[in-house]
């Protein structure tokens, strides 16, 4: 079955270019030109992944990921056209997976879209052995996908879980923003590993005690972060 693809984007030429490109690449795609209209979409009908524009009539594409990130964990990437909007991205930190700044090419495009499912799709359809993890408090269920706190549950974004869980699994190693992006995000080159201090961020106010001083993501500085066992 054709995977699910819904565009969330009000300029009409460009949201038919990605459609155009993504079908011949075998998806099927909906698309939608108001904020409002895509909001009310992507709530209520099920996707493999969104393509969600930031300036929309209606409903703007933050309002539209965060209320999508309350209900579902859908990968999300966001499409930006200027630099400023991606400063916005990493400084609200809702839980997009990826973004891509216009212009962009269509392969480019596809190859982000492939990456991101192929990721989600081995990470929430694997079955594994020893599916919780469980340190000082933290518990991690990989195969539900949850984790609590004390006994208290924390919602976490896609990316959040896998970047928390990949460092749970590999304690006292520290690893390089370059090569968390690399293992977590599954990308070499394309995208922008800055959002890897975003996500250790978002991580850190939902797991720690004290962000300041964090038992658990250690900061290493000049080099990246180890989780601490």
């Amino acid at each position: 079955m054709a995977k699910r693809i819904l565009i969330i984007e009000d300029e009409v030429s460009i949201a038919e270019l990605e459609k155009d490109y993504l079908e011949l690449s075998g998806f099927e795609v909906t698309m939608k030109n108001d904020g409002t209209e895509g909001l009310s979409e992507a709530l209520n009908n099920d996707y493999n992944l969104i393509l969600l524009d930031i300036m929309l009539p209606g409903t703007d594409g933050f309002e539209i990921l965060k209320r999508v990130r309350e209900v579902k964990d859908t990968p999300i990437l966001m499409v930006t056209a200027k630099k400023e909007d991606i400063d916005k991205i990493r400084g609200l930190g809702l839980g997009a997976d990826d973004y891509i700044t216009k212009p962009f090419s269509p392969s480019e495009l596809v190859a982000r879209v492939k990456a991101h499912l192929s990721r989600f799709e081995r990470l929430t359809g694997s079955e594994t052995r020893g599916n919780e993890i469980e340190i000082r408090g933290l518990k991690i269920d990989k195969t539900a996908r949850r984790v609590w706190v004390d006994g208290v549950e924390k919602q976490f974004t896609t990316k959040e879980f896998d970047l928390l869980t990949f460092l749970a699994e590999h304690p006292n190693h520290v690893y390089t923003k370059e090569e968390i992006f690399r293992e977590v995000w599954d990308m070499d080159s394309v995208g922008d590993i800055a959002t890897v201090t975003v996500h250790i961020k978002k991580i850190r106010e939902k797991i720690e005690y004290n962000t300041a001083k964090p038992q658990y993501i250690e900061t290493i500085w000049g080099v990246g972060y180890r989780f601490k066992m």
